[in-house]
């Protein structure tokens, strides 16, 4: 069973950066696609970004395209986000997926492994 596990979340100050990793076990991840999501209190938990099996190809959130780079290794199981200029509407708990799809998908529909999330709190 493939298992993710989020980590890099933490209380930083409005255009900082973080970098948010992935690591799966259980199962190789590099034949999924991967994406993370995010959800803020009181809202949907929604897309951010998407990375195919190689790293060839990506998408992004258009809030956050230009400041958020998606990438991976596969040799060490892990995807990686890496997000400056933060805001603080960055704010949210993020959730990585593994995707159930051929590529990746930018619905919740298309990932059928969670991890547990990780919180990112932007501070203005």
């Amino acid at each position: 069973q493939l298992q993710l596990a989020e980590s890099g979340g933490r209380l930083v100050q409005a255009g900082d950066s973080l970098r948010l990793s992935c690591t799966a076990s259980g199962r190789s991840l590099s034949s999924y696609g991967v994406g993370w999501f995010r959800q803020a209190p009181g809202k949907e938990r929604e897309f951010v970004s998407a990375i195919n099996w190689n790293g060839d190809s990506t998408d992004y959130a258009d809030s956050i395209k230009g400041r958020f780079t998606i990438s991976r290794d596969n040799a060490k199981n892990t995807v990686y986000m890496q997000m400056n200029s933060l805001k603080s509407e960055d704010t949210a708990v993020y959730y990585c997926a593994a995707s159930i799809v051929v590529g990746y998908s930018t619905e919740e529909v298309g990932y059928g492994y969670w991890g547990q999330g990780t919180q990112v709190t932007v501070s203005s």
